[in-house]
């Protein structure tokens, strides 16, 4: 889920175009990113929805996945921080998503 973020951002931090109002809340990046990640969340549960790791509470599996979320961006976070400090944005600004 994560990678859709970084996809979403890739090119502005390659060729150095990132400004900051690019992570701004309602721009098309974040916007982006959530419709993909709703594209996604939505396909990937409708197939595996009968699974038995999938909670079939609503509320138990937003908690799991915000869990997964934030357990994913701490490790970007820390990789970021040691191979490529001018990436820490990503990590940083994906965790509100």
């Amino acid at each position: 889920m994560r990678s859709f973020h970084y996809a979403a951002f890739f090119a502005l931090l390659k060729e150095g175009s990132l400004r900051p109002e690019t992570f701004l809340p309602g721009t098309l990046g974040p916007g982006l990113v959530s419709l993909c990640l709703v594209a996604f969340l939505r396909s990937y549960l409708d197939e595996v929805k009968e699974a038995p790791f999938v909670p079939k509470e609503p509320a138990e599996l937003k908690t799991i996945l915000s869990v997964f979320l934030l357990e994913k961006t701490v490790y970007e976070l820390g990789y970021e921080l040691n191979h490529r400090p001018g990436w820490t944005v990503v990590p940083l600004r994906g965790s509100r998503i």
